[in-house]
């Protein structure tokens, strides 16, 4: 299957916490961070997900943010640190390259944005990805 959400990170669930109808994932990615995802309860059971199960997490670009350090005091979940990789500027948008631990990442933002944040190839960021918008897949790998 091809798709076009350029961020799809390999992982390996290490746990699964089930609500009433949402349950919440975390997957180990292969550089070691770790990744929460709130997905439906549903999913989890069509998916066959469990500790051990291989997946991939899927982030959309514009769903990703940036930060020049951690943010405390936030219900953000993850929050990855990474270096930017590549800048690519359009009128109004910019697309960042982040390499993380494990792959890469792409995060879709403002230029008005990218230029309050002082961003540039090298830069240290934190990538920051809502639990809510990180899907996963078993069939990707």
């Amino acid at each position: 299957m091809t798709l076009s959400i350029r961020n799809q990170l390999p992982g390996t669930v290490t746990e699964v916490h089930r609500g009433e109808v949402m349950a919440t994932v975390k997957v180990r990615l292969t550089g070691g961070q770790d990744l929460t995802a709130a997905i439906t309860l549903e999913a989890v059971e069509e998916l066959g997900l469990a500790p051990g199960s291989p997946v991939s997490a899927l982030v959309k670009s514009t769903e990703v943010s940036l930060a020049t350090g951690r943010i405390e005091g936030l219900s953000i979940r993850n929050q990855l640190p990474g270096t930017v990789t590549r800048l690519a500027l359009g009128e109004a948008m910019v697309i960042v390259k982040v390499t993380v631990d494990g792959g890469e990442l792409t995060a879709a933002i403002t230029k008005d944005a990218a230029g309050d944040l002082g961003i540039f190839v090298g830069s240290d960021v934190i990538v920051l990805i809502k639990a809510t918008e990180v899907a996963l897949a078993t069939d990707l790998q």
